[in-house]
């Protein structure tokens, strides 16, 4: 039986644009636990915010990466990951959440346009 994964996913030029200044083993790191969360829904690594945001979470020797996306509802399997952080306290910050959204609705608007 071959596994098929749940979702495929794109990042946006914020996202890239984090994970390009980031160290090549915490890209790895990154890149191994998304891949991962295409095959298996593990909430240690992606994990849903609220309504419309969710999270892909890693930690690599202490510190936590985080890169927050959506699911692009149109294509039902794609998974647009926005913009990444460090995470430095226990609860993701209110205006990581809000910039999430905005770059959401910016995804839409251009998508229609």
């Amino acid at each position: 039986m071959e596994l098929k994964p749940k979702f495929d996913i794109v990042y946006m030029e914020p996202a890239f644009s984090f994970l390009e200044s980031l160290s090549e083993k915490v890209q790895d790191k990154i890149a191994y636990n998304i891949s991962k969360s295409r095959y298996f829904m593990d909430k240690e690594l992606f994990k849903k915010l609220n309504d419309e945001i969710w999270e892909f979470r890693t930690k690599y020797q202490g510190i936590t990466y985080r890169l927050l996306s959506f699911w692009d509802k149109d294509s039902g399997s794609l998974v647009v990951a926005t913009h990444g952080f460090l995470k430095k306290t226990q609860k993701t910050p209110i205006k990581e959440i809000e910039r999430a959204e905005a770059l959401r609705r910016e995804f839409y608007k251009n998508k229609k346009g």
